[in-house]
């Protein structure tokens, strides 16, 4: 089951555990992908927290967030990026998105095969996704204190061997978020030093989030993956309007 936009919206934003996650990830996001100038960037789920870095240098930077989840304008106080779309079923031509981030969308997905395939649909030539998911081995899956309690949690091998059978070549991987899911002051303040420490001895602690690249494998293994262009909409959705009010 998807979140509320409303709830996901509130934790990133409006929460100072959730900022922290924030600032985690993104920066992570950043290890992998430093620019993507001139590149199509593409959200799924409620990644536009990741792709604000992107606004300035990228082709064009999109947020998709799935119908039972709901919609958010998005970036505040610009134009509008943000599309209301459904699971399996994007308004994005087939191979025009250079990269491509899921978060809170797989793991909370009632189709995650048919996901994976719109997934590799969208992406071009050379196109890379990169999936952030919740650690099954990790503190956070646990917890319903933060979005990353709720969906199906995955361990590393898992999520490389469904991405394997949907024609994807796993590249990359690492664990972040290694401080317990808890907005005590200890947790908060000590929240660098076990982000550190996890990430040097990953063996003896697990990170409440993986984040794993993974690249389009082309010519696909499977019959018909990937031809059809099942657009519902055009992309003139996105053409500049009003800017998004602030939230």
């Amino acid at each position: 089951m998807h979140l509320d936009v409303r709830s996901l919206r509130d934790f990133y934003y409006a929460s100072a555990l959730g900022r922290a996650a924030q600032r985690v990830i993104r920066d992570q996001v950043q290890v992998f992908w430093p620019e993507a100038d001139k590149q199509t960037v593409v959200g799924y789920g409620f990644a536009v927290p990741l792709l604000r870095p992107y606004l300035k240098s990228a082709r064009r930077v999109i947020g998709l967030m799935p119908a039972p989840q709901g919609v958010m304008p998005w970036p505040a106080g610009e134009p509008n990026m943000s599309v209301l779309c459904e699971e399996t079923a994007w308004p994005l031509e087939t191979g025009h998105v250079d990269r491509l981030i899921l978060m809170h969308g797989l793991e909370t997905s009632e189709s995650p095969s048919d996901l994976l395939d719109e997934c590799y649909r969208v992406l071009g030539p050379g196109g890379k996704a990169l999936f952030v998911l919740p650690n099954r081995s990790g503190l956070w899956a646990g917890s319903d204190a933060t979005p990353f309690g709720f969906g199906r949690p995955y361990s590393l091998g898992q999520l490389e061997a469904q991405l394997k059978a949907h024609d994807f070549v796993p590249e990359d991987h690492v664990s972040v978020l290694y401080q317990p899911p808890s907005t005590r002051r200890f947790w908060m303040k000590t929240a660098r030093f076990w982000e550190r420490t996890g990430r040097a001895i990953p063996a003896v602690m697990a990170g409440g989030v993986l984040m794993v690249t993974a690249s389009k494998r082309h010519p696909p293994t499977r019959r018909g993956v990937g031809e059809a262009a099942k657009v519902l909409n055009p992309l003139e959705v996105l053409t500049p309007g009003k800017a998004a009010k602030p939230v």
